[in-house]
């Protein structure tokens, strides 16, 4: 099954590095005209290095009007993946301060929001509808340990999915993708020790942490028209740690 997007005007947060630079790649390939954003000009420049063809944007998502402002000066889209999140060190719930929470919930959960208001209006205004990927978590369904502010905001990410499906169907589709420990090169570094990996990878049934290319070709499905009667979905790309 081959998906094309040829000329499809699409935007992805938190493009720099990651899942992020890996949806940018699988876009690019599918002919989409992408638009990618990410905090740290170094990350973008790099990434302009590897696919000339995209668009950079810089700009600090906890900034609402910036924010704002730099998604509206990409004009009408066809396509959004709301990609962007950070993860703080593992603190025990009763010891996570109020900024860390405030923090986390700006990046990861009031961003998409913002990003997606913007991307829906203009959307709705153009008249073509389009679609919507939030790149949420298994941290949604299941609570992990010491990582409360981001379980929440993920689990707060799904119900924004299902809130913007019910409202904004027909003409929009907006769906997530629940991935589990990805090998980026964050993953790698994070979970290269085998007595801390080991465990976890025992928990999914196919034993083995996800790779980029995996959640990719789920975001990628979910923005073409193959996923035209998907919508409110939660997918996730987990290896199965869901059926514990």
């Amino acid at each position: 099954m081959e998906i094309r997007l040829d000329g499809k005007k699409a935007l992805v947060t938190g493009a720099g590095r990651g899942i992020g630079r890996g949806i940018v790649g699988g876009l690019t390939e599918c002919g989409a005209v992408v638009y990618a954003l990410s905090v740290t000009q170094a990350n973008l420049d790099d990434l302009k290095l590897e696919f000339p063809s995209v668009h950079t944007i810089q700009v600090d998502l906890s900034d609402w009007e910036a924010t704002r402002a730099a998604v509206e000066g990409v004009g009408t889209l066809d396509l959004l993946v709301n990609n962007a999140a950070i993860s703080p060190p593992p603190t025990p719930f009763v010891d996570t301060d109020k900024k860390t929470y405030e923090d986390v919930f700006n990046v990861n959960l009031m961003a998409a929001i913002n990003v997606s208001q913007v991307a829906a209006q203009s959307m709705l205004a153009s008249g073509k509808g389009g679609a919507i990927v939030n790149i949420s978590s298994v941290n949604s369904c299941i609570a992990i340990n010491t990582t409360s502010p981001y379980n929440i905001a993920k689990a707060g990410l799904d119900m924004m999915t299902k809130c913007m499906a019910m409202e904004l169907s027909p003409a929009i589709r907006v769906n997530s993708v629940n991935p589990t420990v990805c090998m980026t090169a964050m993953g790698k570094h994070h979970w290269s020790d085998p007595k801390k990996a080991d465990p976890w990878k025992a928990r999914h049934p196919m034993g083995r942490f996800g790779e980029v290319e995996e959640v990719v070709n789920t975001v990628l499905f979910l923005l073409s028209d193959k996923a035209s009667y998907t919508t409110g979905t939660c997918i996730p790309v987990d290896g199965g740690l869901l059926c514990n």
